[in-house]
């Protein structure tokens, strides 16, 4: 039975909460690190690595995870995912020692690992062919508003009190939960085997999508994590209202970023539109340091930055589920790999580069990497799009 597109969003619209409850989980923590690193008695530097250690488990875990839970429907998996991060958020929020809470990071990164991935696997699973960029723009469109409206409201909630901004995500985690249950259809994937579901990692199509993937969020969050020290100039005087505005003008690009992507996707033009995305975030991270002294001009170009940001997220997973449907829980976990490290690269090395930089001239090195990607994805299409061909081990290959 075809599904109608209001049960279709009704069905994605709990996977959007539950990746925008990951994503305000994901980044909210980094704002609220003086007043965590104050109650608990450690230095912010310390306090810091509740970042790193959350984001390099999301990076290592989810593709285990995405392969180990791929058995199970995705209702159940999500269900499963969601108890764990709620648990950890609350553990998190009850922390009365550094060691605990850093260990209920860990358990809390473990469910988050698995919710982006089996979202996505869901949303491709249960919409018709011709949708599934959208739908899949709706269920990462989740994440990424989450960069743009998450991380300022929980931080709003976290300067009269930062527990109070993880009771507020554990409360998204349930009402995603809620969702889940009530909205979400059984989804079994077909059954494959692991040769075949591990056969995607030995095309070259795959690792650079992956590749160009990490290193255009490295670029794009070597200026984003910065953004506040960036826009100084621009902000001076008023700089939490004025601050609001640039990021809410670059949550407002993601978002038309996003769905322009997925209808762009299903059209049939992955490659155009990941090419656009890249080469137009190249140019936008490249002239930054020329609109950043203004609050008009950097608002106008935060939010065109911010729709190259969208579009990339969307175009290159859906790229990815076009070379190998039958693996896609997988390549959900590597994408979601991807994206963190590209994320946890672009801090590391947005901070490295402020000791012999301005921060208004990060976004030369973050158009450095983001021309890497684009370079990668257009030698990637020199060579020709390649039809992978999933098979049992045993058959003959069909010849085309």
């Amino acid at each position: 039975m075809a599904t109608t597109t209001p049960s279709l969003f009704r069905s994605l619209l709990p996977l959007a909460v539950a990746t925008f409850a990951v994503g305000t989980d994901a980044f909210v923590i980094a704002g609220l690190l003086p007043a965590i690193a104050a109650d608990l008695d450690v230095t912010v530097a310390a306090a810091g690595q509740l970042v790193t250690v959350f984001a390099l488990t999301i990076a290592v875990t989810a593709p285990v995870l995405g392969w180990l839970l791929s058995g199970l429907d995705r209702r159940k998996a999500l269900q499963l995912a969601l108890a764990v991060f709620v648990v950890g958020n609350i553990v998190t929020a009850l922390s009365s020692s550094f060691p605990i809470m850093m260990m209920a990071r860990f358990v809390t990164a473990l469910g988050a690992a698995t919710i982006t991935a089996t979202a996505a696997s869901a949303a491709v699973a249960i919409a018709p062919a011709e949708r599934r960029g959208r739908a899949m723009a709706v269920v990462i469109g989740g994440l990424t508003l989450s960069t743009a409206l998450g991380m300022p409201l929980g931080n709003l909630i976290g300067s009269v009190d930062w527990r109070l901004t993880l009771w507020a995500v554990a409360g998204l985690g349930i009402i995603a939960a809620v969702g889940v249950s009530v909205s979400l259809p059984r989804v079994s994937l077909p059954a494959v085997s692991l040769v075949v579901r591990l056969a995607p990692l030995r095309q070259v199509n795959v690792l650079t999508i992956l590749g160009a993937t990490a290193l255009i969020m490295a670029g794009h969050y070597t200026v984003y994590t910065y953004l506040g020290a960036i826009t100084a100039g621009a902000t001076a005087g008023s700089f939490t209202n004025a601050f609001t505005v640039i990021l809410l003008a670059w949550g407002v690009g993601v978002l038309a970023g996003n769905f322009a992507a997925g209808f762009w996707a299903d059209k049939g033009s992955g490659l155009g539109a990941a090419l656009a995305a890249l080469g137009g975030g190249t140019l936008l991270l490249a002239i930054s340091p020329l609109t950043v002294s203004h609050l008009i001009t950097v608002t106008v170009w935060a939010a065109v930055w911010g729709a190259t940001d969208g579009m990339a997220s969307v175009v290159q997973q859906h790229r990815l589920v076009a070379i190998a449907p039958a693996s896609a829980p997988l390549l959900f976990g590597l994408n979601s790999s991807a994206i963190y490290l590209g994320v946890a690269a672009g801090g590391f090395i947005g901070g490295g580069a402020l000791e012999w930089l301005a921060p208004t001239l990060l976004g030369v090195p973050a158009a450095v990497l983001a021309v890497l990607a684009t370079l990668l994805t257009i030698a990637q299409s020199g060579r020709g799009r390649t039809r992978i061909i999933q098979r049992d081990p045993g058959r003959s290959p069909t010849k085309h």
